[in-house]
């Protein structure tokens, strides 16, 4: 912090300058005498919010770039799909070890189900289409909009039920992780 704060003086005076303002007109602008502006640039007087906030006024600035504040990081998570089997499945989140997010378009196809297992606990939410969702011994079709969860120990598979792609979110997080909405199955 001691370096940010000592770097505040010099950016002080470069933008100063650049602006072609004198330590009398900027005293004008802020009401801050030109003494204390003068041993701001210098470093010889500590920069507080009180000094800062005319300043940065004056010059049309905001506060991060008159201390340097770190940029901040982008927080988009790059969407690299992943193409396989007839599915596209684009992770939305980075969190190894933790809850996983997936968007999964499944295109139509006349594959036969052959469900899987494995240790873990899912949620799924159908955005456009109708998902085809084998689940030990159910057979059931998702809408728009209908939701499902379950343990991925039982025995499942996802596919495309109907003529066009099937688009859906996907929850995975470790064994225990539960979400909050559950849809059931409708009896036959």
């Amino acid at each position: 912090m001691k370096d940010a704060l000592t770097a505040v003086g010099p950016r002080l005076r470069r933008l100063r300058k650049e602006r072609n303002y004198t330590l009398s007109a900027l005293s004008a602008d802020t009401g801050i005498s030109v003494s204390t502006l003068s041993r701001l640039e210098s470093g010889q007087r500590r920069p507080s919010l009180e000094l800062l906030l005319p300043i940065a006024r004056a010059h049309r600035v905001s506060l991060d770039d008159l201390v340097g504040a770190p940029p901040v990081e982008d927080p988009r998570v790059p969407m690299r799909a992943l193409r396989q089997d007839g599915r596209t499945i684009v992770p939305l989140t980075r969190n190894p070890g933790g809850l996983q997010a997936y968007k999964i378009v499944i295109d139509p196809s006349e594959t036969e189900p052959d469900p899987k297992t494995h240790e873990g606990y899912e949620w799924l939410y159908v955005l456009n289409g109708r998902l085809r969702f084998v689940l030990a011994e159910h057979d059931i079709v998702l809408k728009t909009g209908e939701a499902a969860e379950f343990d991925t120990r039982l025995p499942h598979w996802f596919g495309c039920a109907g003529p066009y792609p099937v688009e859906f979110l996907s929850l995975f997080g470790p064994q225990g992780e539960r979400m909050h909405v559950r849809a059931r199955p409708r009896r036959p």
